[in-house]
């Protein structure tokens, strides 16, 4: 188990993983860490000894915080079947709050889903929680995620404003970035890892902090 100060700053990000998805997964791997938290997900553990599902309770266990995007409902072309990893994964974070350990009963979760009301056709047992909209949109998707995370964050911390993270995303992502993966001869910046993502982007937001009262996590030890 990580320190009790980790814990309650880390966030298990469930969602899509597509091409399409790249812009807010990125997005939201960007603010996370803008506002002072550690994002991660299950590309961050390559231990050929465990399977998935158990890297994915090891996250989980380990998160008091999650974003779960369950947008992705489409049927595969192939098997014409859709993915129910992200529901699965949901589940999962629910049951260790309701069934876990002390610490665990904190574990508080943000879910976000492309258009309104949608999700009641697929997955109703969760008709009644506060599910976030983002259209398939960055910028929205950064906004609800900042207003989640604002009950969240210690009083005397100051989180940076939706549009300031934005630009803040924009400026990193569309004009450093291409230039820093060109020099270090890293694969472009939509066909970066999670963790070479994850990096760049804190070393660049140390580098440009936000808001001189914003508290930032020493990612040193995350750094592989």
């Amino acid at each position: 188990m990580i320190s009790s100060e980790m814990y309650k700053k880390s966030i298990f990000i469930n969602c899509p993983f597509d091409k399409n998805y790249k812009a807010i997964f990125h997005a939201i791997i960007f603010m996370a860490l803008d506002c002072g938290y550690m994002p991660r997900c299950a590309f961050e553990a390559d231990n050929g000894t465990e399977n998935r599902l158990k890297k994915i309770i090891a996250l989980i266990k380990n998160c008091c915080l999650g974003i779960h995007d369950i947008s992705r409902t489409e049927l595969d072309k192939s098997n014409r079947l859709p993915r129910f990893n992200m529901p699965f994964e949901l589940g999962l974070f629910f049951g260790a709050r309701y069934y876990g350990q002390k610490e665990h009963r904190f574990k508080n979760c943000l879910i976000l889903d492309s258009k309104n009301f949608r999700f009641q056709k697929f997955i109703s047992d969760i008709a009644g929680h506060d599910i976030k909209i983002h259209g398939n949109a960055y910028q929205k998707a950064i906004s609800a995620v900042r207003e989640w995370l604002l009950p969240q964050t210690e009083k005397n911390v100051f989180l940076p404003s939706s549009k300031s993270i934005t630009v803040r995303y924009n400026v990193f992502h569309q004009q450093r970035l291409p230039e820093v993966c060109k020099q270090l001869q890293l694969p472009a910046p939509d066909k970066l890892s999670f963790i070479e993502y994850r990096k760049l982007a804190t070393y660049w937001i140390k580098d440009n902090p936000p808001h001189p009262y914003l508290h930032h996590l020493a990612n040193e030890k995350y750094e592989q």
